[in-house]
């Protein structure tokens, strides 16, 4: 008889091998996109040329790759879906020298997991094409059906009896947007293959596979971003190193908002990494304005027993042998590119002496004044110690002094000195100052003269169809003209200013990345972000009243549509402590 308060022993069991198969296949497949990337992945390591991928409904409805690859013997074809049967590796040692993409064998029998599949295939020496159709991985129909050399895999239904992965994914034309994303990526690693990819029945990316690398960054970016790409290459001559560096970089005069615009190959694998991605954005250091990103697609090469791919189930992760090694072989193989177009100027060092290793950003960087300047004065505490949130009061009365930095502007109130972030503060102004017309219909546009011509990339142009209606309500009007193409014909008046282009662009970056709150406060909050007043612009004293004028007039004057504080106070008692008064 088992005691009250008894600890039981564990029961230690083997899962199911449908339970089993679905936790493996959570790892691999983890929306529509990972369907895509293993599809396409299986495709070039089959020698494609051609790789043409149509979806519907994000993917959830239909996932459907074609290529012309060297297709899959008939006897072959359902060994295909069996766990960790490849044709890329046979012994552990070749786990160390791995020069195909896939290579676990996971990717067929993981989606066949979660998704109806059917896949045709005929080698160039079948006179037929052999055909499967899966249900829960298992085979219910197979036979011979005519086809092309190569292989067409098609995934029906996907997460359809896992309901609850289902309800995690994002509506369809976010999801296409990251699937457009995706294609993107493999088009400028592969630019000898002609990449088609269609959407619900739209044309949204087309690749020519000339082999020219600016001839795939023309098809994703657009002809003049491509037309003004730097070369880049490295080691430079008679440097001695195993490490090649080569590709496209944009001068410094083209740049993003995002990050999102550099693009990293590791042995033509696209790969996810900070350090890298830092190493490419450190060499337009002193060339770029803080806050801008630039565009880059760096293929690194090296021998493949210095990099380890056998990292994650996606392979987006790699790790290398001598990560100092490829860090700096990238940042030299950059910034020497911008160097030949247009040489910086050096500062000569004042004292002389070496230079050493940097400390860390907590040590070389003390809190921040506006922080020092709360612990000073102290918080307001709930009773469960937590920092009680500000009180809804008004601001005081501010007389403008003036500026810092062509940054903040200083403000004397009956409490102290005030320092506010113009960017931030003008944010929160026009936020405030759209949402309040778009509620009463009396929306600000402006008519062009003349429609302006822009072009987008695959993944703004999902950004413009999951917004249109949105877009349209802030004041835009856009009209399709072309594949990847549109006619602006209005834009919103906080916009009148601005380089339509750039601005337009930076608004759909800016939405693709924004969390997910109500699409039109999304576009709210992006186009008060990049209508504001930027820092480093100088302001009249008239400019710098007008502004703390409309500030005093907001709802919510402290903090700017993302939660950034749009002012800091310090209080006339803090100033005599500091400066020792009292």
């Amino acid at each position: 008889m088992r005691m009250e308060g008894e600890l039981q022993a564990l029961t230690i069991r083997i899962l199911p091998p449908e339970v089993s198969v679905l936790i493996a296949a959570g790892e691999v497949v983890e929306r529509p996109a990972s369907v895509v990337k293993e599809l396409i992945e299986n495709s070039l390591d089959a020698g494609a040329s051609q790789v043409s991928i149509e979806v519907r409904q994000g993917g959830l409805g239909l996932i459907r790759v074609t290529d012309n690859g060297k297709g899959i013997p008939s006897d072959m074809l359902a060994l295909a879906f069996h766990r960790y049967a490849t044709s890329k590796v046979t012994l552990a040692r070749d786990l160390t020298r791995i020069t195909t993409l896939g290579f676990r064998g996971e990717a067929l029998p993981s989606i066949a997991a979660v998704a109806e599949v059917e896949m045709l295939s005929r080698p160039a020496d079948a006179v037929a094409g052999a055909y499967l159709r899966l249900v829960d991985g298992t085979p219910v129909e197979q036979g011979t059906r005519g086809a092309p050399v190569g292989t067409t895999v098609t995934v029906l239904h996907l997460f359809a009896k896992q309901p609850a992965r289902r309800k995690f994914m994002r509506p369809p034309p976010a999801e296409n947007q990251q699937i457009a994303s995706l294609v993107s990526q493999y088009a400028l690693a592969y630019p000898e293959v002609r990449f088609s990819l269609r959407l619900d029945a739209r044309q949204a990316l087309l690749t020519s596979g000339s082999g020219e690398l600016t001839d795939a960054v023309a098809s994703v970016y657009g002809a003049e971003v491509a037309a003004a790409m730097l070369p880049m290459r490295w080691p430079l001559d008679g440097e001695r190193t195993t490490i090649r560096v080569s590709g496209l970089a944009s001068p410094p005069h083209i740049s993003r908002a995002s990050r999102g615009y550099v693009s990293l190959f590791i042995n033509r694998r696209w790969v996810l990494n900070r350090r890298l991605t830092f190493a490419v954005e450190e060499a337009y250091s002193g060339l770029m304005p803080a806050g801008r990103h630039p565009i880059a697609v760096v293929d690194l090469r090296l021998p493949c027993e210095e990099v380890d791919v056998n990292v994650h189930p996606t392979k987006a992760e790699v790790r290398f042998r001598q990560e100092n090694d490829a860090f700096a072989a990238v940042q030299r193989a950059v910034r020497q590119a911008l160097l030949e177009q247009a040489p910086v100027p050096s500062v000569p060092s004042t004292t002389g002496a070496a230079v050493t290793q940097p400390a860390t950003p907590e040590e070389m960087t003390p809190p921040p004044l506006w922080q020092r300047a709360v612990e000073a004065e102290g918080q307001p505490q709930t009773a469960a110690g937590t920092v009680a949130p500000p009180p809804k009061v008004s601001l005081p009365m501010l007389r403008v002094v003036g500026q810092i930095g062509s940054t903040y502007i200083v403000a004397e109130g009956p409490e102290g000195m005030y320092l506010i972030d113009q960017h931030a503060a003008h944010e929160r102004v026009l936020f405030e100052e759209i949402c309040a017309a778009r509620q009463r219909r009396a929306v600000d546009a402006q008519g062009l003269l003349e429609p302006a011509i822009v072009e987008v990339s695959p993944q703004q142009k999902e950004v413009i169809l999951a917004y249109y209606e949105a877009l349209s309500e802030h004041g835009f009007q856009l009209e399709p003209f072309g594949e990847r193409t549109y006619l602006v014909r209005a834009i919103p008046a906080v916009l009148a200013e601005k380089d339509l282009s750039r601005a337009f662009a930076e608004l759909l970056d800016t939405l693709s990345e924004e969390a997910a709150v109500d699409q039109q406060d999304r576009v709210a909050f992006s186009l008060a972000c990049h209508a504001a007043v930027r820092a480093g612009q100088s302001l009249a004293l008239e400019e710098m009243r007008e502004l703390i004028r409309r500030l005093e007039q907001a709802e919510v004057p402290h903090t700017c549509p993302h939660g950034r504080p749009t002012m800091i106070h310090m209080s006339t008692a803090l100033l005599e402590k500091e400066f020792r008064r009292r």
